[in-house]
């Protein structure tokens, strides 16, 4: 169990986790009762969770606490935002180590089927089914920089404000940390925020409606397109949390995988 549990949380990632989670409150100070499960193993189960597919119910007893322990663990760490604090402490790494390159940063979005819940609509592209979508903003390598969801119905556009907003102040190698982008990718679904962009002093590369195509774009935009697809196998290919947190805690989580994993395995100069 302990291999696993290693595996699924390395060391470097468990003192990552130990910075932003809350303390554990000692329900019994004159002691007795069950020992409270561990965060270390509760952590582990989560991501094999996040990263498998399975239920909670199909969660194996390898990990030691319970699932119902294991979920009642999640939803706490949910509510307090502890995985958009976690992501935070990844990006600031990242930044630190020279990992992050904002030179051309593209934005994206993604419909997923859902269940009834907040946060869903009918998908215009999915004959109107009831879902939901992940909005993200990627660095030129595809490392996400700010995730934000919505209803499926809701215009890709829409989310463009709120993304570039969301960007956290990030540390940098030197200088004061950073939260804009050089240059910003979009499709032609956000044709007319150019000029909120270059307000903001963005440089923008969308194309025009009516004038050229989108192709081109592809030759950086696939960055994007790629971390979707990272993000479809953190149980992401689908909404089943009927609550919005618990589905903006999974975008949260398959984000710091996708960011820890560039920590572990830098790119090659």
């Amino acid at each position: 169990m302990t291999d696993l549990v290693e595996r699924l949380v390395p060391d470097e990632l468990w003192v990552m986790f130990r910075r932003v989670v809350p303390p554990t409150e000692v329900i019994r100070p004159q002691g007795g009762g069950r020992r409270r499960a561990g965060d270390w193993e509760a952590l582990a189960a989560i991501i094999f969770v996040a990263t498998s597919g399975c239920t909670w119910r199909q969660l194996p007893p390898v990990f030691g606490p319970s699932w119902q322990t294991v979920y009642r663990r999640f939803a706490q760490w949910s509510q307090a935002r502890v995985w958009a604090r976690l992501y935070r402490v990844i990006l600031d790494e990242l930044g630190v180590r020279g990992q992050l390159d904002w030179s051309r940063c593209a934005i994206d979005s993604v419909s997923l089927r859902a269940a009834k819940g907040p946060l869903t609509g009918p998908n215009p592209t999915d004959r109107g089914k009831l879902g939901s979508e992940i909005h993200l903003i990627t660095d030129r390598n595809g490392l996400p920089l700010s995730l934000g969801i919505s209803g499926a119905n809701m215009h890709d556009s829409q989310g463009l404000e709120p993304l570039v907003r969301g960007i956290p102040p990030i540390r940098y190698r030197r200088g004061p940390r950073r939260r804009r982008p050089t240059k910003l990718h979009a499709d032609k679904g956000y044709d007319h925020l150019r000029r909120w962009l270059r307000k903001r002093g963005i440089r923008h590369r969308i194309a025009r409606k009516g004038v050229e195509s989108s192709l081109r774009l592809g030759r950086h935009r696939w960055v994007v397109e790629r971390t979707v697809s990272w993000l479809a196998g953190c149980r992401l290919h689908r909404r089943y949390e009927r609550k919005a947190e618990h589905f903006l805690a999974f975008v949260g989580i398959a984000a710091a995988l996708i960011g820890y994993r560039r920590l572990a395995t830098p790119l090659r100069a």
